[in-house]
């Protein structure tokens, strides 16, 4: 696993990957030698590069950085690997962007024309750094919670959904990217693990709205005792 960013997401994925039995190389804006505490604590199945050399390294290479940031981002080395996307959209932080204001493009699709030979899969993007930590489950555990996922790659998501099973956690497939504002910042599954939101809805009940021009409901939902579906 390679990681561009190791920021509080990133780096609880990259635990929870290593608690899984995966190698992980951690990358940041700033270099290598800023993350060596960071891959000190990790152990040493964890350890710190630039980010090309992290991105050359992974089978799999998690992105989580600022939306901001994609331009800063070098392609070549991404070319062909399967990109998991954590990425949220806020123009507090980022700027206005005006593809995703108007809603014409999702911030996944954005970072897919920087590096337009790597493929993408949304993932990650709706769950709080120590929710993600916390409630990783054996499989068949019956607290087990669903993370949604969105791509357009079906070999990429297939990867996905491989690695996020190992690390404790069920998949839902939200769609395509086209698809990924459904687990985005606001919608109902944002911030709160799919369990829970289950928990909370009636039977094949709904909640909530997003804004895109769809004027669709949210992303993933599901009639207690059955599976998630996509609506």
């Amino acid at each position: 696993m390679g990681f561009i960013g190791s920021g509080y997401i990133g780096s609880t994925i990259a635990r929870l990957a290593i608690e899984a039995g995966h190698q992980v190389v951690l990358s940041n804006s700033r270099g290598p030698e800023t993350l060596a505490d960071t891959a000190a604590k990790l152990g040493p199945r964890a350890s710190a590069a630039t980010r090309g050399e992290a991105a050359a390294a992974g089978d799999i290479v998690v992105v989580t950085v600022p939306v901001k940031a994609f331009p800063t981002l070098t392609a070549a080395p991404l070319a062909g690997k399967t990109v998991i996307d954590t990425c949220n959209y806020g123009p507090e932080r980022d700027g206005h962007i005006p593809e995703l204001d108007s809603e014409s493009l999702t911030s996944s699709e954005l970072l897919l024309r920087y590096m337009p030979d790597a493929m993408v899969v949304k993932a990650f993007n709706n769950i709080f750094f120590k929710h993600l930590l916390s409630l990783a489950r054996q499989a068949g555990a019956a607290d087990r919670s669903y993370l949604p996922i969105a791509g357009d790659s079906a070999p990429a998501k297939a990867a996905v959904t491989a690695f996020i099973e190992s690390i404790g956690y069920s998949v839902v497939d939200a769609g395509p990217l086209a698809d990924s504002w459904r687990q985005a910042t606001d919608t109902p599954v944002w911030g709160d693990p799919i369990r829970a939101v289950l928990g909370r809805e009636g039977p094949a009940g709904r909640r909530g709205h997003h804004s895109r021009s769809t004027g669709r409901r949210n992303a993933v939902t599901a009639g207690r005792g059955m599976g998630p579906t996509v609506l």
